[in-house]
């Protein structure tokens, strides 16, 4: 049935509200990688550095990560209803700023605008998923979440591409917004409150603890690529964001009514669920990355071609998710987690072994064979750990599982990148050679680049075997939250 009811007795049209819920997702989510392939663009247009462009998206996912936790408590003060509407209000006004953005510091403003509202919507949209839907039907609810989580930023590189080989960069954001605002006017009459709310105050001092924390944590490693480890700028960030953490930690397990409710933690499925969707997170993103990387460098290819490769994994990754999902709530999380790791892991091994004449074609099938197996493992795996939550601590669990993510995704970028740099430079021939023997110092940095590729597809093979042996602890058995008392 498509008919539900609200938290105030009122019936309700399911699948207009989730299809309001998933439109707007796709778009908040698209944005994480719809720059990816327009940089150049950008920093001829307005004179800027790689590395000050790069803000348009480490500053975005810096803004992202620190709104995460910060929905949980939100969304149990604001009517979701009102919710949902004020953040995609707030994501069309930095989408609307982007595009009349007359200098970089006024476009960073609008991406960073976008980012607050990102951090909103797309937790509270997998809270609202897991809450309309009763817990034998999650599977699928959450597979039709994945599919637009999972296929949004892996067709932000192509879409970015074309769009600035046939139109400019501005486009990237004008089509956008109109279905933004189309969402916006839709959610006034899909949307309903389906969340309860409670009078409960805000900590400011947590809200602080938590936005240096995760803020300089994130920050610190998204500067890795530009600065390597040892710069000061990186420990000093990362050490000063641990710190941090360990004061919001140790604050909201002594809080009576905390910030974020860290106990969720204490269902060892739920614990289990958040290291498997994180690590495997960090090895799909980390290749998502160096991946086109390898196809510019080495295979010579266009910054739209190189997304254009990835696009067969990501429809494989949309289409698959609902299917995934159905699944789950027929043979529950261990079957598919297994299966799915063993797919990924047969995936990336071959990656070890590239040359420079690897086929473009080999590496597109591998790809999409490495994101069909990660089709079989996110959302099941995320949904079989909200499960075995208490009804009242979704929210919560969905904030821990994603900020946890989103930390594990800057981590695994970080290191892959650092290891494909590290072991580069250190193969690399003296730079004597070039004028030496020319031709011997190109296949010698050319052998010395593609062993830095192998070493860092090694890190993604050694993160995959790891999360291969932990899907075996999954339980077979689903739990029913609505069996489970609410924690206090």
């Amino acid at each position: 049935m498509s008919k539900a009811v609200d938290i105030n007795g009122k019936s309700f049209n399911k699948i207009a509200m989730v299809i309001t819920l998933l439109a707007g997702t796709f778009c908040t989510v698209l944005n994480g990688t719809i720059l990816a392939t327009a940089f150049p663009t950008l920093m001829k247009a307005f004179d800027i550095s790689a590395s000050t462009v790069q803000w348009l998206t480490t500053g975005f996912m810096m803004v992202n990560g620190v709104m995460i936790p910060i929905s949980a408590w939100i969304s149990t003060r604001v009517n979701s209803k009102v919710l949902y509407i004020s953040a995609m209000s707030i994501f069309l006004i930095g989408t609307i700023i982007c595009y009349f953005a007359n200098s970089f510091g006024m476009l960073l403003s609008g991406r960073l605008i976008q980012g607050v509202a990102v951090g909103v919507t797309m937790p509270l949209m997998q809270t609202i998923m897991l809450t309309i839907f009763p817990p034998q039907k999650r599977g699928m609810a959450m597979g039709l979440g994945g599919l637009v989580i999972g296929l949004a930023p892996a067709i932000g590189p192509t879409l970015s591409g074309w769009v600035i080989d046939n139109w400019t960069w501005r486009d990237l954001f004008s089509i956008i917004i109109p279905i933004v605002a189309l969402v916006v006017i839709a959610s006034f009459f899909t949307m309903h409150s389906v969340l309860k709310t409670s009078n409960n105050s805000i900590d400011v001092l947590s809200i602080i603890e938590s936005t240096f924390g995760f803020g300089s944590l994130l920050y610190g490693f998204s500067a890795v690529g530009d600065h390597g480890w040892t710069a000061p700028l990186v420990y000093g960030s990362i050490l000063l964001g641990l710190i941090f953490i360990g004061f919001f930690v140790y604050r909201q397990l002594h809080l009576d009514n905390p910030f974020l409710q860290l106990r969720v933690f204490q269902s060892p499925e739920f614990s289990l669920s958040v290291v498997l969707s994180s690590v495997t997170n960090m090895a799909m993103m980390g290749i998502e990355m160096i991946l086109p990387l390898y196809l510019q460098m080495i295979k010579g290819l266009s910054a739209f071609h190189s997304g254009l490769a990835l696009l067969l994994g990501a429809l494989i990754t949309g289409v698959m998710s609902p299917v995934t999902g159905a699944a789950f709530d027929k043979y529950g999380a261990k079957r598919l987690a297994t299966t799915g790791m063993f797919f990924l892991t047969a995936g990336t091994v071959p990656f070890l072994f590239i040359t420079n004449e690897t086929s473009t074609l080999y590496i597109v099938v591998l790809y999409a064979f490495r994101m069909f197996g990660i089709s079989m493992v996110n959302m099941p795996v995320t949904t079989s750990g909200m499960n075995s939550l208490p009804f009242n601590l979704i929210s919560h669990g969905t904030a821990v599982n994603n900020t946890i993510r989103q930390v594990f995704t800057s981590m695994g970028t970080a290191v892959l990148i650092s290891v494909l740099t590290n072991v580069t430079n250190t193969l690399k021939p003296a730079h004597s050679l070039l004028a030496a023997t020319p031709i011997a110092y190109k296949n010698q940095m050319s052998n010395a680049t593609i062993m830095g590729y192998r070493a860092a597809f090694g890190v993604s093979v050694a993160l995959c075997l790891i999360t291969f042996t932990l899907s075996f602890f999954l339980k077979d058995k689903k739990r029913s939250v609505d069996l489970q008392p609410e924690v206090k």
